[in-house]
């Protein structure tokens, strides 16, 4: 079957409102009044911000997922638009597109996203056709929208692809998402949270299904970690002055598509990855911090790693 896409997003999109901050705000103390050092508008979210690493790394890429009928959700589509991502297939739901509030740490890049999504623009399983899956190669979703993406994940892989996620919250339905998919893409929280291992490791043995063809979960500061078979993979993160570390876990899993793609190994797949999310962090914005392949391999060439070990 000829698949015209490589990769097919369907999940959050955001409009960002980004202000750097001498320092994080505290409740109580002289930071829980701080003066804006600057701001700006720029567009995000979870699987928008993945799609736009995919196509900037040469993946024929298309959102499929819902827009806001306001101007947020204009704004979001020309940013997808503009980056070469194929739109046709996009849902608009009469609603405000989501939104975030993100506070960035000027010493550091670290940030706090505050966001809001209206119900009206949760996604409905029945607005995608089954053939509109069988396209891709893979099919990326994140847990924004928790049962439609389980059914979509569901659909997807009985259409034969490849489906990889984004998963950063635990409810109760989070270990049927986790099952659902082809190649789970957790955040570091979710895998002890769901299965209360400590260990990582013993974690991802405990998520893994027989469908998986990996477990995968983002460290942060300290790379990521991969299951494949019965081996546990580690790289460690590049090391970089970071101004802004949002999109980087987005970024990550768009280069981890890419790398997939490819036909790479776990570690060369991680390296790539990490080495993705960490030119990311040296750009402000998420979907504005994506690089191209020349900047990743250029991360690749002289990069630094942590040593910090795997947690």
């Amino acid at each position: 079957m000829t698949r015209p896409w490589d990769v097919i997003g369907i999940g959050a999109t955001s409009v960002d409102y980004v202000y750097r901050l001498p320092e994080l705000p505290a409740a109580e103390g002289p930071c829980s009044k701080i003066r804006i050092a600057s701001h700006r508008v720029s567009c995000g979210g979870q699987t928008a911000t993945a799609l736009a690493a995919c196509a900037a790394l040469g993946l024929r890429s298309k959102f499929a997922g819902v827009l806001g009928a306001d101007e947020n959700g204009a704004l979001v589509r020309d940013a997808l638009v503009r980056r070469g991502i194929d739109v046709a297939d996009a849902v608009v739901h009469d609603g405000p597109n989501q939104f975030a509030a993100i506070l960035v740490d000027e010493r550091t890049g670290e940030r706090i996203v505050l966001w809001s999504r209206d119900d009206r623009i949760a996604l409905k399983t029945q607005e995608l056709a089954p053939a509109l899956l069988a396209s891709a190669r893979v099919v990326h979703i994140d847990d924004v929208d928790q049962e439609a993406a389980i059914q979509i994940s569901q659909m997807a892989s009985a259409c034969g692809a490849i489906v990889t996620s984004d998963i950063d919250r635990v409810t109760d339905r989070t270990d049927d998402l986790v099952a659902a998919v082809s190649i789970p893409i957790l955040a570091e929280h979710v895998p002890s949270a769901v299965t209360g291992e400590a260990d990582l490791g013993r974690a991802l043995r405990k998520l893994r299904r027989p469908q998986h063809r990996m477990v995968c979960v983002t460290l942060g500061a300290h790379g990521a970690m991969v299951l494949h078979g019965d081996v546990v993979h580690h790289e460690p993160a590049f090391t970089v002055d970071a101004i802004d570390t949002t999109g980087a876990g987005d970024v990550f899993r768009g280069a981890f598509i890419r790398g997939l793609l490819d036909g790479e190994s776990p570690q060369v797949l991680l390296r790539f990855a990490n080495a993705a999310a960490a030119v990311s962090c040296t750009r402000a914005g998420a979907i504005d911090s994506v690089p191209d392949s020349r900047a990743v391999t250029e991360m690749l060439e002289r990069g630094q790693r942590s040593t910090a070990p795997a947690r």
